[in-house]
């Protein structure tokens, strides 16, 4: 027998992170009682944005047109990139900071048992990119998980071999933060990663 339509609509909506059968049932009689107009929006800016945006050519992130805003910018220093997990990671960096170089979204991180490996990540178009010698500076923007430390290893060994300087994010006690409240694993990590205090 055929599904319904509200059975198919609840359906299709499970396939978004963390929304169960519960959840995807309270957003489609939420559509369908009170929001027609919005969920008529929204089917039409998801059919056209699942049609129309792609990866840009030279940095992976979600682009609709070949190159993204940033790679296009002449405004952007070239000899810097920084390589980022996923394009919410790289909107944080360009939201949270003064950074003006460029980027290179891997989509992912190194992981074995999902299947997850260099080729999945593109880097060896990374690879490529670094050897045509415009980066000077491969900053690595990993997360400080298990697979992300494997992948900054990885990433630096790439930069190193084709004569870039890697660099890695500073992970620790947040600012502001007490140290009592910092969980065990960020305070060993901060300890461990400790700088000198330099003159000022």
């Amino acid at each position: 027998m055929t599904a319904s339509l509200l059975e198919q609509l609840i359906e299709a909506l499970r396939v978004l992170p963390g929304v169960g059968q519960k959840s995807a049932q309270r957003m489609a009689y939420h559509l369908l009682e009170r929001q027609r107009e919005g969920g008529l929006r929204l089917a039409v800016a998801l059919q056209q944005a699942m049609e129309q945006v792609r990866h840009c050519q030279l940095c992976r992130d979600f682009s609709e047109t070949e190159l993204c805003a940033i790679c296009a910018s002449s405004s952007r220093d070239g000899a810097l990139l920084c390589a980022v997990e996923s394009p919410a990671d790289r909107l944080a960096i360009e939201q949270a900071t003064g950074y003006r170089g460029l980027y290179f979204v891997l989509q992912g991180r190194l992981s074995p048992l999902d299947g997850i490996g260099p080729g999945e990540l593109g880097l060896d178009q990374l690879a490529r990119r670094l050897e045509e010698g415009d980066v000077r500076e491969l900053i690595v923007a990993t997360n400080p998980t298990v697979e992300g430390e494997a992948t900054a290893h990885y990433l630096a060994q790439i930069a190193r071999a084709r004569g870039v300087h890697p660099s890695r994010l500073a992970h620790g006690v947040p600012l502001g933060g007490e140290l009592e409240y910092v969980d065990r694993g960020t305070l060993s990590h901060a300890f461990g990663s400790r700088v000198e205090i330099g003159d000022s």
